[in-house]
């Protein structure tokens, strides 16, 4: 299996196999290419909609120019926490293109999976901008997008400068944003329902789609709720047992503890139209 960078008749190909609607693995496995890399080739490049091999050419071109600019001015960057720079870049640009892939634009996903991959989280505007090689523009408009989203938050530091912010909590925000989401194409569908008519084709239509998200969403905020409720929960600390005379004729009265009890309750959710589900806000 060749290695090495793509050359422009490979590129050329990847662009007639995309038009020609094959997979991925299709295409590498007719250029003798890991998955990997076609996938990683289309998802940095536009996608699979929109990639152009010319344009992908160029842009590799110039990268490869910025690379080698950036080495001149510094040989062998060394990570201050001792991690190997290459394999943290080479994991950072895999979790991109999953990011990429799971729906999240291009420049969004890039400032995304480079806060998730800092040991604090927290990056301010400038050091996004010096870590992508990219605009303050591009970088206020992607935290615009995923503070809306609620994958990110804002605040000020001690210099009072803006941190993006992304927590533990982040993939919670995530589910309850796209419930928010779904109860909102709910609601339209429903709107609609009452424009068409119920009896009608097109409003039965609209109709199923507005009960299968709604449940959709509901199953979905409970899920988030429960497992930010079992995960977060501290396991128990184990107390010494401490050893007491007891009376020949006295049982020793002991309180029940149970050792496997989460600091936090979680009520299964039950079966039926008397089920309750964590209450998802309207925005």
């Amino acid at each position: 299996m060749p290695g090495g960078r793509l050359t422009q008749q490979e590129r050329q190909q990847i662009a007639l196999g995309l038009a020609d609607g094959l997979a991925y693995a299709e295409i590498a496995r007719r250029l003798d290419r890991p998955t990997s890399t076609i996938t990683r080739e289309v998802m940095r490049n536009g996608g699979p909609t929109a990639y152009r091999s010319d344009l992908a050419h160029r842009a590799t071109e110039h990268r490869a120019r910025r690379k080698q600019a950036a080495s001149r001015d510094a040989k062998a960057p060394v990570r201050a926490d001792g991690r190997d720079a290459e394999a943290v870049r080479a994991f950072e640009e895999i979790f991109t293109t999953v990011l990429i892939q799971s729906g999240t634009p291009r420049m969004m996903a890039r400032v995304m999976a480079c806060l998730c991959l800092t040991d604090s989280g927290s990056l301010t505007a400038s050091e996004l901008v010096q870590h992508l090689q990219v605009s303050p523009a591009s970088i206020s408009k992607a935290i615009a997008f995923l503070d809306g989203q609620g994958l990110v938050r804002r605040e000020r530091d001690e210099r009072r400068r803006e941190r993006y912010v992304v927590d533990d909590d982040i993939w919670y925000q995530s589910m309850m944003a796209s419930a928010r989401a779904a109860l909102q194409i709910v609601e339209t569908a429903r709107q609609g329902v009452g424009v068409l008519g119920p009896d009608t084709p097109a409003g039965a239509r609209l109709e199923g789609i507005a009960r299968f998200l709604e449940f959709v969403s509901e199953s979905t905020a409970r899920a988030a709720e429960q497992a930010r409720g079992i995960l977060s929960a501290k396991p128990a600390t184990a107390t010494p047992a401490t050893t007491a005379p007891v009376s020949a004729t006295t049982p020793a009265t002991t309180a029940p503890v149970s050792a496997t009890t989460p600091a936090t309750t979680i009520t299964p959710a039950t079966a039926g139209p008397e089920a309750t589900a964590p209450e998802v806000t309207r925005p």
